[in-house]
C-alpha cells in the first residue's frame, strides 16, 4: 500500500537448526498505516515474535524487505540500522528491561543518550514522558521501589521519550496481574488515540481485543487479518 508507515514484502526468515531448516516466516506481505493499533497473535512458534524482530530491526530477513516510513531496513549497515532503530522505534518488553540501579528518570533518558546529534533537552523530554504515563512523581524512584505496573509504565515512558514513529510492544502485560494489565492496556489505547502507532505481540485474546486490527499467525503465515471498531 503506497504511503504505509510499515511495509513488509515477501518476508521470509529461515533458521538453520542443525541439519534441519525452520521457516519461521513464510512469504509474509503486509502494510500498517500510521496511527493504527495492530495486535499480532498466534501460538508459540507461529511467527509473531519473528515478525516483531524483523519490524524492529533486531533480526534480518532471509529474503524479502521491511520498510518503515520509506526506509528499507534490511539493506542498512549495522551502525545505520542501530541509529535508525533508536530514532524510529520504541520497544516495550514483557520483563520491562529497566536498569535496577538507575532511577525511573535515568531509565527513560537512556535511549536519548545514544542519539546523534546529542539531545539537549533529554531531561525535560524524559520528565514529560513520565508525566504522560502518570509517574511524574516517581522520577527519582528506582525500579525496586516501584510496583510491576509502575515499572511497565516507566518502560512505556522510555519507549515514548524519543518520539518514535512505531511502538513495538512484546507481551507487555505478560508479567502483570489482571488488574494491572487492564490499566496498561488502557494506557496503550489512550496513546494510540493520541496518534501513536502501536504493534502489539500477544498470545492473549483479551489483550488483543484492545487493538483495532488483529493479525493471526500460524506456521509463519498470516491466517487472518481482521479490523474492528474498538468499544
Amino acid at each position: 500500500m503506497p504511503g504505509a508507515l510499515i511495509s513488509c514484502r515477501n518476508l521470509t526468515r529461515i533458521y538453520q537448526m542443525g541439519e534441519s531448516r525452520l521457516k519461521a516466516l513464510d512469504d509474509v506481505s503486509l502494510d500498517i498505516e500510521a496511527g493504527e493499533f495492530v495486535a499480532v497473535t498466534g501460538a508459540s512458534g507461529s511467527g509473531k515474535s519473528t515478525l516483531m524482530n524483523m519490524i524492529g530491526g533486531l533480526d534480518r530477513p532471509s529474503s524479502g524487505t521491511v520498510s518503515i516510513n520509506g526506509s528499507e531496513m534490511s539493506t542498512m549497515k549495522p551502525s545505520d540500522l542501530a541509529r535508525f532503530r533508536n530514532e524510529t522505534i520504541g520497544f516495550i518488553f514483557q520483563q520491562f528491561q529497566l536498569l535496577p540501579k538507575k532511577s525511573a528518570l535515568e531509565n527513560v533518558m537512556l535511549p536519548l543518550r545514544y542519539r546523534r546529534p546529542a539531545v539537549n533537552d533529554m531531561n525535560v523530554r524524559a520528565r514529560e514522558s513520565l508525566e504522560r504515563v502518570g509517574l511524574g512523581d516517581r522520577a527519582r524512584h528506582r525500579p525496586t521501589e516501584l510496583s510491576g505496573g509502575q515499572q511497565q509504565r516507566v518502560a512505556i515512558a522510555r519507549a515514548l521519550a524519543g518520539d518514535p514513529k512505531v511502538i513495538l510492544a512484546d507481551e507487555p502485560t505478560g508479567a502483570l496481574d489482571s488488574g494491572t494489565s487492564q490499566s496498561i492496556m488502557d494506557l496503550l489505547v489512550d496513546l494510540n488515540e493520541r496518534g501513536n502507532t502501536i504493534v502489539l505481540i500477544t498470545h492473549d485474546a483479551h489483550v488483543a481485543s484492545f487493538a483495532r486490527r488483529r493479525l493471526d499467525f500460524c506456521d509463519g503465515r498470516i491466517q487472518s487479518d481482521h479490523r474492528s471498531a474498538r468499544a
